[in-house]
């Protein structure tokens, strides 16, 4: 697949995630295999920018693979403005938000609420294609509700405005994160355009994504809540689809490994005082198919140390 000249190693892409696609995690996502990281989103609203958060989500210093940074308003102008300044932060693509379904976004008609109103959609897109030089792709769900799938026209406004990719998550705004992921209105969009579009929702290994490729005709995969502690499942899909074969599960010596290594990555990049609190999440991710790891994640969620979470880690892996 190709996102204009940027060709992906592999059709296997991180989504997106509020407070989950951080620096650490996108690199320890393109670690195994992620052939593009998209990072979580930053808002077109430049009041909010000096603020830790916004930092930490501009922040792309030392960061391997293609660059691409996903941004959310509702003024094409603000999107605009925010291309801009991502691009000369070192974004090397510009993904548009049109698929949040979050109340808060969705109140000031940000994410996937914009799905209601095309011409906006039109403007915007519009706008931040002609605002900067590197491609520009977009994310957006099947509609606002099943009674409103109007995939086919958002996608048809994307592709005559110049986005150079379309992320579609098979789900209506409706519908949040519920039921399951529905990919007839994505294969209906891959019909209705010529350019690449990645299929989301739902796809937690290698068969689901192999079977999700084939029905859509989708050009890539792009996976969310699957690769929440699992990192490993970009090397298992990406593998699973070159060869047809599967990967053995990885060791008890690596996820230890990895985990470590994450969550003090995640100490060093947001401090000691909110890297434990992001840590909590990623370790109950992690241990959540562990056997018997109920009351020693309660515990963890307690520590507020750096090096006491590591400890307790290390003492946990060997025993």
């Amino acid at each position: 697949m190709r996102i204009a000249d940027y060709k992906l190693d592999n059709p296997v892409i991180l989504a997106p995630m509020a407070g989950i696609t951080d620096r650490p995690f996108r690199q320890l996502c393109r670690k195994y295999g992620a052939a593009l990281a998209v990072s979580e989103m930053l808002s077109s609203n430049p009041l909010v920018w000096s603020t830790e958060k916004s930092k930490n989500r501009m922040d792309h210093e030392n960061e391997t693979g293609i660059r691409s940074v996903q941004i959310a308003g509702s003024d094409p102008e603000l999107m605009a403005a925010a291309a801009r300044e991502n691009v000369m932060r070192g974004a090397q693509i510009i993904d548009i938000n049109m698929g949040c379904p979050a109340k808060k976004v969705n109140k000031k008609l940000a994410g996937s609420a914009l799905m209601r109103e095309p011409d906006l959609v039109k403007a915007i897109l519009e706008s931040v294609v002609d605002a900067v030089d590197v491609p520009v792709t977009l994310k957006i769900r099947t509609g606002w509700d099943p009674e409103n799938r109007n995939g086919i026209e958002i996608a048809q406004l994307a592709q005559a405005a110049g986005i150079q990719s379309l992320a579609v998550h098979g789900r209506t705004r409706q519908c949040m994160y519920k039921g399951n992921a529905e990919y007839s209105t994505i294969k209906a969009i891959k019909q209705s355009v010529s350019l690449p579009v990645v299929a989301n929702g739902d796809i937690t290994c290698p068969r689901k994504a192999k079977e999700v490729l084939a029905y859509t005709g989708a050009d890539a995969v792009m996976i969310g809540r699957g690769a929440q502690g699992r990192p490993w499942i970009f090397r298992e899909i990406a593998h699973f689809l070159s060869t047809g074969e599967f990967l053995a599960p990885p060791s008890r010596d690596e996820i230890a490994e990895n985990l470590l290594d994450h969550v003090a990555q995640l100490h060093d990049f947001y401090g000691e005082y909110t890297g434990t609190r992001i840590a909590r999440k990623h370790v109950g991710w992690y241990l959540k198919e562990q056997p018997n790891t109920e009351d020693f994640r309660k515990n963890f969620n307690t520590l507020e140390s750096a090096s006491i979470q590591l400890k307790v880690l290390e003492d946990f892996f060997m025993h």
